[in-house]
């Protein structure tokens, strides 16, 4: 990682000040390549977007991530030298005037995403996932961005008992996190009815697999259960939840991205409804253990009962359907955390001391 030396001289630009390491040039010689912004491109699911990019070639791709506690540039280490770095925040408004306007396509991952650190701080939620989302908005009406794709998730709709959500649905946000992300869906399409801005909104179920900070359901059952440590259930274990891997998450993304009509939305689904019982079940096979190593806790606050998303409308016009059955990509997962604690062990100790 480069380090700018002190004593940078007055009036050098943000985006220079924070820039830590530089794509190298397309060897296809393009008289002008696509220009894409990646959002929250260190975390999770961003990241595994610009791998697969940066794997396959072709547009040139900057990545702006604040690099809070789940944003890893040890997730973008396979994709080094196909990509450009800027170390900042989606908040800051100079700075997302400067790369907003070097681009011509945003697709915006960054967010707070976990609920139960929204409802011990909503405040950092509505700062990223609504003032965020419309500074970049802002920006791209500016410079007259040629697309600006959403990312959401089907929290967004609250809790269905039966069927399952299409795009149509009306939003009834029942966390922080949830409400949040509702707000930031909202803006992104009044933009795209106030201003024309070609605004794609998408919305995912629940995403799985490696590179996934160890605080969320999948990934601290296995590590929690590779060390030997017991694993917590909310309430009964009943709520469901529909799990989509990132391989198929990352390619329903770009067909939005390249094929996706503007000012629409479209859900994006894995095709596995588990109950969290049945997913810990599965869980405890796959780590050779018992449910002895349960503890079943207290249900959290706003626990949506069940989440379904109809993924009709992406799968008849942009030609999208999961490839990845869930037992082989469980399968991937818990070996990838088992052949990999290098990456997910500080990430643990870091939490455990309240770091990040």
């Amino acid at each position: 990682m480069k380090s700018w030396p002190r004593g940078e001289p007055p009036g050098e630009s943000v985006t220079r000040r924070l820039r830590l390491f530089e794509r190298q040039p397309s060897q296809k010689g393009e008289d002008r390549e696509m220009k894409i912004l990646v959002t929250g491109g260190a975390g999770f699911i961003g990241s595994h977007y610009v791998r697969t990019l940066a794997h396959r070639g072709g547009p040139a791709i900057t990545v702006l991530d604040k690099l809070t506690y789940a944003g890893n540039l040890a997730n973008l280490d396979p994709a080094r030298g196909r990509f450009t770095f800027v170390q900042g925040d989606i908040c800051d408004t100079a700075l997302v005037a400067e790369l907003v306007a070097e681009h011509d396509e945003v697709v915006h991952f960054a967010a707070e995403s976990h609920v139960d650190r929204s409802i011990e701080n909503a405040a950092e939620f509505v700062r990223t996932n609504v003032t965020g989302t419309q500074t970049l908005l802002d920006a791209a009406v500016r410079s007259g961005l040629k697309s600006f794709v959403h990312v959401s998730t089907d929290e967004v709709y609250g809790s269905i008992a039966v069927g399952s959500w299409p795009e149509t649905d009306p939003l009834r946000p029942n966390s922080p996190y949830a409400a949040s992300k509702a707000a930031g869906d909202l803006l992104a399409l009044a933009y795209h009815r106030t201003h024309g801005l070609d605004v794609r909104v998408t919305r995912c179920s629940n995403n799985y697999g490696h590179h996934h900070f160890p605080e969320k359901v999948i990934p601290l059952f296995i590590t929690n259960l590779l060390d030997g440590k017991k694993v917590p259930l909310y309430g009964d274990g009943l709520n469901v939840r529909d799990w989509l891997h990132i391989d198929d998450h990352v390619r329903g993304v770009e067909l939005v991205r390249t094929a996706g009509r503007p000012g629409e939305v479209y859900n994006i689904g894995g095709g596995t409804e588990l109950s969290n019982k049945e997913l810990t079940a599965l869980l405890l096979t796959a780590c050779g253990a018992d449910w002895d190593m349960v503890d079943f806790v207290e249900d959290r606050k706003g626990h949506d009962r069940r989440y379904s998303v109809d993924c009709t409308k992406i799968c008849t016009e942009l030609g999208y359907l999961p490839r990845k059955d869930f037992a082989t990509g469980l399968a991937e997962t818990v070996a990838w955390y088992r052949e990999n604690r290098s990456w997910w062990e500080p990430l643990k100790e870091r939490a455990a001391l309240g770091v990040g």
